[in-house]
């Protein structure tokens, strides 16, 4: 049956629908084109605008050979000042009130306050080398750094207990200041991925990967004095017992005379990061881990530690996780024009390692002759030993013998400043700003606050129960029984590490404040 003529159809609708059908594609498709184009789905035309497609901070690295931008180079100058403050607590065994009451150890003895203040210029240049691949050069440049230990509660007028030595002896004065530190930390060269975009692919996240090497190029930390009396060196090898200049003959490696401070850690460093975002319109939440291995250079103080039976040997390893929030509640993407917020928290863990502590100069470059007094590395087998256990004495008698002596052919070992600093906990928080004016040019402003738990500086132990020997290369590490407990130590001191006399750190505290500009080509 035909339509009449006064109700045309087309494919079984009628004219009015069909134009409502069709009005209703078009908006659709309008609709579905904008969307497509703003999540990146379909490629853009010459005349169109490009917009900022880059992930947060946190995870952004730069391109190279990427559509119509084929290179990418950053250029930024940072500065940091940070101002540290702790405790320096000592054991004791002194019966009084706040200290000990009942014959035990306590660990609550005032030694000195610690202050701190660092001021630091960073450099770096970031050259985008493929999609999403990443070269940097970062040259981190100490321009101040001091250091001062001083009195806490009375603790000045307490020295000959409080920095009490071998019988007789002060180890150090206060208030005691370390030299003002300045120059080079360190060079720094690193390769940065992301292994997933979300800017290229909106189903997956961003995931950073990155690898950093550093390397100490400045001159090494050496124990200093500057208020060293009137005809002492004041950064004196640890072979120079006197500190006058004239280093011990059987010192091998190190040069007599006064020596720089010094501003690198004397090592090469390996670090790597992992961490993941997602961003969900105004926000960008994150999370990873990151790690720092330390290994200690040849022209560092640590050679002179590195010895066998050394109970540790090796700086500490840095192992945690970062957790944080990216806020963008405002971003212009036709104008290159964006803020940030970051809001972040951050956890260490610091294994055992041999440091530079907070009483690194005031240890290293120390008069007192239980510290200054070279000792020998091992122990050998008493040649006069009788198998009766005995000696010959005075006229003919026969004494007690020590199954060991001290080995006089072996390596002197000498205190250098560095000591064994027990495994601890970090913790940080921080928050910044970021502001990118323009398609090249970006500030960032932050400031951070971190805490380290409480921890031993002076942790050595007088035998290494991982090597153990022959009796006779015992040591003290050999009991009346005949039983051999470890290999001794060659870095342990009594004075300042026998249960009873060691020191520690207690509510480190630090606070820093950030700036960073960067240039963008």
């Amino acid at each position: 049956m035909r339509p009449t003529v006064g109700s045309p159809r087309l494919s079984g609708l009628s004219v009015p629908g069909a134009l409502a059908a069709i009005v209703a594609t078009a908006v659709l498709a309008s609709a579905g084109s904008a969307r497509a184009q703003d999540r990146g789905d379909e490629p853009r035309s010459a005349t169109e605008p490009a917009v900022m497609q880059e992930p947060g901070e946190v995870v952004d690295v730069l391109d190279a050979f990427d559509g119509k931008d084929p290179f990418d180079a950053h250029i930024s100058l940072g500065f940091s000042y940070s101002t540290k403050t702790a405790r320096i607590l000592r054991e004791t065994s002194i019966y009084q009130p706040g200290l000990t009451t009942g014959g035990f150890t306590a660990n609550t003895l005032n030694v000195a306050e610690f202050s701190e203040t660092t001021s630091r210029l960073t450099p770096r240049v970031d050259l985008g080398l493929y999609k999403d691949i990443g070269l940097y050069i970062e040259l981190p440049i100490v321009l101040s750094n001091s250091r001062k230990l001083e009195d806490l509660d009375g603790s000045a007028g307490q020295l000959a207990t409080v920095a009490a030595g071998a019988p007789g002896e002060v180890l150090f004065s206060l208030p005691f200041e370390s030299p003002d530190r300045s120059g080079l930390e360190y060079f720094a060269v690193g390769l940065e991925a992301d292994l997933f975009n979300q800017a290229r692919d909106r189903t997956k996240p961003t995931w950073l990967f990155g690898i950093e090497g550093r390397f100490s190029v400045g001159e090494p930390m050496h124990a200093c004095n500057p208020s060293a009396k009137s005809g002492q060196v004041q950064c004196a090898n640890p072979a120079d017992i006197n500190r006058n200049g004239d280093a011990d003959g059987g010192f091998e490696g190190v040069d007599a005379g006064d020596r720089d401070p010094g501003i690198s850690r004397g090592t090469v460093s390996l670090a790597a990061r992992t961490i993941m975002s997602k961003r969900l319109k105004y926000i960008e939440p994150y999370g990873g881990f990151h790690m720092l291995a330390e290994f200690q250079q040849d022209s560092s103080d640590y050679g002179v530690t590195d010895l066998e039976g050394s109970l540790v040997n090796h700086p500490p390893i840095r192992g945690g996780m970062t957790a944080g929030v990216m806020i963008i509640p405002w971003e212009n993407r036709e104008k290159f024009g964006r803020l940030t917020f970051d809001l972040r928290v951050e956890g260490d863990y610091v294994s055992e390692g041999r440091d530079y502590s907070e009483i690194f100069d005031a240890i290293g470059s120390t008069d007192a002759p239980s510290l200054r007094t070279p000792q020998w590395a091992r122990f050998k087998s008493n040649p006069d030993r009788q198998t009766d256990g005995t000696c010959a004495g005075v006229g003919g008698s026969r004494v007690d013998c020590p199954s060991s002596i001290v080995d006089e052919s072996s390596q002197k070992t000498y205190t250098t400043g560095l000591t064994d600093v027990s495994a601890h906990g970090a913790y940080r928080a921080s928050a910044s700003v970021l502001w990118q004016a323009s398609e090249f040019v970006k500030f960032q402003l932050g400031f951070g606050f971190a805490h380290e738990q409480g921890h031993l500086i002076t942790a050595d132990q007088p035998c290494n129960p991982d090597l153990k020997k022959e009796r006779g290369e015992a040591g003290p590490c050999a009991t009346s029984d005949g039983s051999v407990t470890g290999l001794p130590n060659p870095n342990y001191r009594a004075s300042v590490n026998a249960v009873g006399r060691r020191f520690l750190v207690d509510d480190g505290n630090t606070f820093d404040l950030f700036v960073k500009g960067v240039l963008m080509f």
